[in-house]
């Protein structure tokens, strides 16, 4: 059985070729250009910009370098990162050539070159970091991509200004994972707002009922000061006012007239106890001269004068 084999072409790189300026005696090379002579196939000069003139047959024009800023897209590529994970990435790159005999004579062709070098120190950096610092940390791995292409482009002549990636896109089952991480984190920082909430609440809940009981014993203790120095007053008047009774009995005992007076109350008080006794007790004890009541105020009269 004849096994049929289908033929695929390999893929080349294909160059495209300037289309360098004609070989006359008198050319006029534009600003931010570059032309490499060579005189009789070998380097002779490079050409600045303004007039400049040329042997016939004997000098050529081999190269024409542009020294602007370039800006190269890189198409898109799949890299490995630290953890495993495939991603498609396409950027923009922006370089430069300082040095017109490098770019001419050290490398074949500049652009393919660099546009090369920076797929694999792209693939190289990106290797080297997790997916959550790639997405996080972009402007951090443009620079190192920047350094790392500086280091070779030198010897080509060439200065790496810039490099910018585009997009990244991680494969969709790890989208999706992503999407669920981003949403469980913010339903865990609503149920910690939440709980904040619930805790500050509380705490002022429990605050309120501190300042309550304070404001509440506080007031106690006003009420209780403001009724002993009530009673205090009340006393200290009461006690006035005997001392004052005493000292106006005593006094109104020196005289006669209010003497007797004094003996006509004291009998009165004496007989209005026994009658106060007799209704609030059914056992007295009377004293053995209960009759004799101007005895007993001639006895509290001699008491009397005896304390002054």
């Amino acid at each position: 059985m004849q096994r049929l084999v289908k033929t695929v072409p390999k893929l080349r790189h294909v160059r495209f070729y300037q289309q360098l300026p004609m070989n006359t005696v008198v050319k006029f090379v534009p600003q931010q250009e570059a032309w490499i002579v060579e005189r009789m196939g070998k380097f002779h000069s490079i050409l600045s910009p303004g007039l400049a003139i040329l042997l016939p047959f004997l000098d050529t024009i081999k190269y024409v370098k542009n020294l602007k800023e370039v800006a190269v897209a890189i198409p898109s590529q799949s890299a490995i990162t630290q953890d495993n994970v495939t991603l498609a990435l396409d950027g923009v790159l922006y370089y430069k050539i300082f040095d017109a005999y490098k770019a001419s004579y050290g490398i074949d062709d500049c652009e393919y070159a660099i546009t090369q070098l920076a797929q694999t120190t792209m693939r190289a950096e990106i290797g080297q970091m997790t997916l959550d610092k790639t997405l996080a940390e972009r402007s951090h791995l443009n620079q190192r991509i920047v350094q790392s292409m500086n280091q070779a482009a030198s010897e080509w002549g060439i200065q790496c200004l810039r490099y910018e990636i585009k997009d990244i896109h991680p494969p969709e089952n790890v989208v999706a994972s992503m999407h669920q991480q981003v949403s469980a984190e913010r339903r865990k920082r609503a149920e910690i707002l939440e709980s904040e909430g619930q805790r500050q609440a509380a705490i002022n809940v429990a605050e309120g009922q501190k300042q309550s009981q304070i404001l509440e014993s506080e007031a106690y203790k006003a009420r209780q000061i403001n009724a002993a120095e009530g009673e205090a007053q009340s006393i200290l008047l009461k006690a006035q006012a005997n001392a004052e009774a005493i000292a106006r009995i005593s006094k109104a005992l020196l005289d006669e007239k209010s003497k007797e007076a004094v003996q006509l109350n004291i009998a009165e008080k004496y007989i209005e106890s026994f009658g106060n006794i007799a209704k609030e007790s059914t056992t007295v004890v009377v004293p053995q001269n209960v009759s004799d009541a101007a005895g007993m105020v001639t006895q509290l009269m001699a008491v009397m004068k005896a304390n002054k």
